[in-house]
């Protein structure tokens, strides 16, 4: 066997379709498009969106309100939460990542005053409540804000 030799396997090859070649090919005339109508014609691009002229789905839907564009999202863990830590110990966003406190690293973090400490620790978040200020500091922990 050569390289000259070799053939597709029968059946793999199509030969194109020839439209508009004339009545004996079959396929003549209005070539396959069927007859009149927007996707008869030439130059027809239809959007994937497009409903044929009836009012478009995103404009039928009420909109209400509007997106903040600025907004700032936060990351919140609750003071109950670290009671998971051993005492005197420094609980920032990499360790918080380990318990599986937050998700990702990126977004900036928020401590909010929801239940009790038991342990004095040294927290660093982006931002923190009064309350949960108030609590921290009262178990003898101390907080510290990244600007």
């Amino acid at each position: 066997m050569r390289l000259g030799d070799l053939k597709h396997a029968p059946g793999s090859r199509q030969k194109k379709k020839r439209l508009g070649c004339g009545p004996g090919s079959g396929h003549g005339q209005t070539a396959g498009r069927g007859e009149k109508g927007q996707k008869a014609r030439s130059g027809v691009s239809i959007p994937r969106w497009f409903e044929g002229g009836q009012m478009p789905l995103q404009r039928r839907v009420p909109k209400r309100g509007f997106t903040n564009r600025f907004k700032k999202v936060y990351q919140i863990v609750n003071v109950k939460d670290l009671n998971r830590f051993p005492s005197g110990a420094e609980i920032n966003l990499d360790a918080l990542l380990d318990k599986g406190l937050v998700k990702k690293v990126d977004l900036p973090l928020k401590l909010l005053g929801d239940g009790a400490l038991d342990q004095p620790v040294k927290v660093i978040v982006h931002k923190c409540s009064k309350k949960a200020r108030e609590i921290v500091e009262k178990a003898g922990g101390n907080i510290t804000l990244i600007e």
